[in-house]
C-alpha cells in the first residue's frame, strides 16, 4: 500500500472484491490483475440503472416517444418517488442522456426523439465556431 500510495484498507477491499477462487484447482486461488480488470469491466457495464430495470427503460422510451424531454422525465420521476417512496423509479436526466447516446440507444435512434435531434451529445465546454466577422 505504501509503494502504491494508497491506504491499506483500499488495497484490502480490492483484493477481497476480486479474489479468484477455483474449487477444482485450489492452487490457482488468489488475486490476478487480469481477472480483476475483467470483473471491473463487467461491474461497470452492468451497473446502468436502465439495464437493470427494463420496465423503467421501457417507460422512459414511451415518454420520449410522447414528446417528453429528459428533464421532464426526471422531474416526474422525482415527484412519483415522493408519492410512492420507491427509489427504483427515480432517474436523472444525465442517466437518460447516457442511455440515448449509448450503443443501445443509438441503435433505436432515440436521439431523434430529443428536441434538438443531435446524433451526438455536445460537451458543455466545447469550442464554438463563430462566423467570420471581418473580411
Amino acid at each position: 500500500a505504501e509503494r502504491l500510495g494508497r491506504h491499506r484498507s483500499t488495497i484490502y477491499r480490492e483484493i477481497k472484491r476480486n479474489y479468484f477462487e477455483d474449487k477444482e484447482t485450489p492452487m490457482w486461488n488468489g488475486y490476478f490483475c487480469i481477472v480483476a480488470n475483467d470483473r471491473a469491466k463487467n461491474r461497470r457495464y452492468n451497473l446502468s440503472k436502465l439495464k437493470r430495470f427494463p420496465e423503467l427503460q421501457f417507460s422512459i422510451i414511451e415518454k420520449l416517444k410522447g414528446g417528453w424531454t429528459p428533464e421532464q422525465i426526471e422531474g416526474r420521476s422525482k415527484l412519483e418517488m415522493k408519492l410512492r417512496f420507491n427509489r427504483i423509479q427515480t432517474v436523472y436526466c444525465e442517466t437518460i442522456y447516457r442511455f440515448i447516446y449509448s450503443v443501445d440507444g443509438l441503435a433505436q435512434e432515440l436521439w431523434k426523439l430529443l428536441p434538438e435531434h443531435r446524433r451526438r451529445s455536445c460537451s458543455k465546454y466545447r469550442r464554438r465556431q463563430y462566423k467570420q466577422r471581418y473580411k
